[in-house]
């Protein structure tokens, strides 16, 4: 279990080599320079027009490429925040490397625990993304674990928030977004006080829990993703905190290539024996950090941009 530790390979040259440190460093400095620029992007009133909205009007006439380098960050595109060369690449562009304590390295320094919901170093290549789309494209959200209230308690907004906001802000607006939670809540809190009314015309609650059987109608796979097509925009997130339900459905979106092929994103807290979450993950964790990289790695090789989630 010592060996699970994944701060180290962050704070010394002795937990790996002294070539991988420096690595590391320079990449960190890499994800501040792309977080900051980033939020600028978020702090400013007026979001990207919305991409598929304008595809459809212009249909085909359109220029793609001209259109699409709105949501370049850079002038000279996403790779250019990051001199150190560490990024890893899919079919959606550019995303971070897979690297412990599976979530912001800043989690690893002396009170860091805010750090542990920031989700900000998970790199997104909102170009190639536009790239991506067809006039007749749609865009999609499937999140299962879709509590509102989660992390509120602790004065951090909800993950979720963050993330949809960063994809409006780029000019992505779903069409669908599909909320599944299994915590009963109030859909007058959910409409009224937790949800921001701009998502109003695109979210689904659906306030039930779901289910990794693959012959079930409440396992999202089967009876969402599959309904839709390769040329849609199809975002999962997985993060229900039980292992024996979400561990299946991954390996399910791992192994069933009919669903991995119409999914472009994938964002999974993996709860396994990562010494670092051992206070937050001890009653739910399976398995080990090399089995979780496999897993991520695997999906990244079946063309899912796979992320760690908070």
């Amino acid at each position: 279990f010592e060996n699970s530790k994944g701060c180290p390979i962050w704070e010394t040259p002795e937990a790996s080599t002294q070539e991988n440190y420096d690595n590391l460093q320079a990449f960190l400095k890499d994800i501040y320079e792309y977080s900051n620029t980033m939020q600028k992007e978020l702090d400013v009133d007026e979001p990207i027009p919305d991409f598929l909205k304008t595809m459809r009007r212009e249909g085909h006439s359109i220029n793609q490429t001209e259109l699409c380098k709105a949501a370049r960050p850079h002038p000279e595109g996403l790779q250019a925040l990051f001199p150190s060369h560490q990024l890893s690449q899919t079919p959606s562009g550019y995303v971070e490397p897979l690297l412990t304590p599976m979530r912001h390295p800043e989690f690893c320094q002396e009170g860091g625990a805010y750090n542990a919901f920031r989700v900000d170093y998970i790199i997104h290549d909102f170009e190639r993304m536009c790239l991506n789309l067809k006039p007749h494209s749609r865009a999609i959200f499937v999140d299962m674990g879709a509590s509102l209230e989660f992390h509120v308690s602790q004065g951090v907004p909800p993950p979720i928030m963050s993330l949809l906001n960063s994809f409006e802000k780029n000019g992505f607006h779903f069409d669908h977004i599909y909320a599944l939670e299994s915590t009963k809540a109030d859909p007058n809190d959910v409409y009224k006080k937790l949800l921001p009314e701009k998502f109003f015309p695109s979210y689904h609650w659906i306030n039930t829990g779901v289910s990794s059987d693959p012959k079930d109608r409440l396992n999202p796979l089967r009876s969402i993703i599959s309904k839709f097509e390769e040329d849609d925009l199809i975002i999962v997130k997985l993060d229900i905190d039980t292992s024996q339900i979400e561990v299946p459905l991954a390996k399910q979106l791992l192994e069933d290539d009919t669903i991995n092929k119409l999914v472009d994103h994938f964002y999974f807290e993996h709860h396994v024996q990562l010494y670092e979450m051992k206070h937050a993950w001890d009653k739910s964790w399976v398995g080990s950090v090399q089995e979780s990289f496999e897993l991520m790695n695997g999906l990244r090789n079946k063309g899912v941009a796979a992320h760690f989630w908070v």
